[in-house]
């Protein structure tokens, strides 16, 4: 496993236990699947989530640009890469 993908398991820990989805293991997600509507399902509610612990675990921070925010949060791979390029921590 590369960092990349060590990274993307990471991420699918984090949503699952931060949204508290009980009948998901890290597996059931695919790191390219959509993450809101078709996809997992989140909502804004839950990208807020999201954005929270990322901040606090990789000290990366989140703009406001709502265009880019749908691009970022578009999958966990995009979640990855993001962490990857702006992380602190």
């Amino acid at each position: 496993m590369d960092s990349s993908e060590a990274l993307e398991a990471e991420l699918k820990k984090l949503i699952i236990d931060e949204l508290v989805l009980e009948d998901l293991v890290p597996e059931d997600i695919e790191s390219t699947d959509p993450l809101f509507v078709d996809g997992l399902g989140l909502d804004s509610i839950d990208a807020l989530e999201i954005a929270m612990v990322l901040e606090q675990r990789f000290g990366v921070s989140i703009g406001e640009d709502a265009e880019a925010n749908q691009e970022l949060f578009a999958s966990v791979r995009s979640l990855a890469a993001f962490v990857t390029e702006n992380r602190t921590r």
